[in-house]
């Protein structure tokens, strides 16, 4: 069974996960902290098998690569990335935001984008990494590792 594709709010959560360097390596698995760092989500990944197993809310929920797949992939090298927007996107609380505008990725999406405009970064160019990486994930065809696991509980 193939994952779903997610939404691309998710690659920008990716990619601030890998500017904070939340992400513990362990071989083919990970353990993936949220941006509160309160919790962790647990990342196995299997190249021969083209298969990965994450236990965040996407993932389990709505059947979709979550946020701490696609971050796992970005930090060993499998979804190639410019580090200036992992950088970029540091030290962002994207539960809080999601949670102040009700889970509605359009609004985090408008708020994100001003956050990197105040940087300096054109937002323009952010979008066609974004397209880039989305583009990577769907050549991929990733599929589901194994049974899903219930996300961690918590903020």
């Amino acid at each position: 069974m193939q994952w779903k594709l997610p939404p691309k709010i998710k690659i920008y959560e990716a990619l601030g996960c890998v500017g904070d360097d939340r992400i513990e390596l362990d071989g083919s698995e990970a353990k993936v902290y949220s941006s509160s760092g309160n919790k962790f989500y647990s990342v196995k990944y299997d190249s021969q098998a083209n298969a990965i197993m994450s236990n965040d809310n996407g993932s389990y929920w709505q059947g979709y690569i979550g946020y701490p797949a696609i971050a796992y992939l970005m930090k060993i090298g499998v979804i190639k990335i410019n580090q200036i927007y992992a950088e970029a996107l540091k030290g962002i609380q994207w539960k809080d935001i999601n949670t102040e505008f009700k889970n509605d990725f359009e609004k985090t999406i408008a708020y994100v984008h001003e956050v990197l405009q105040e940087k300096g970064i054109s937002v323009d160019e952010f979008l066609k990494e974004i397209d880039g990486i989305d583009m990577q994930i769907r050549k991929m065809n990733l599929e589901v590792l194994g049974k899903k696991t219930k996300p961690p509980v918590g903020y």
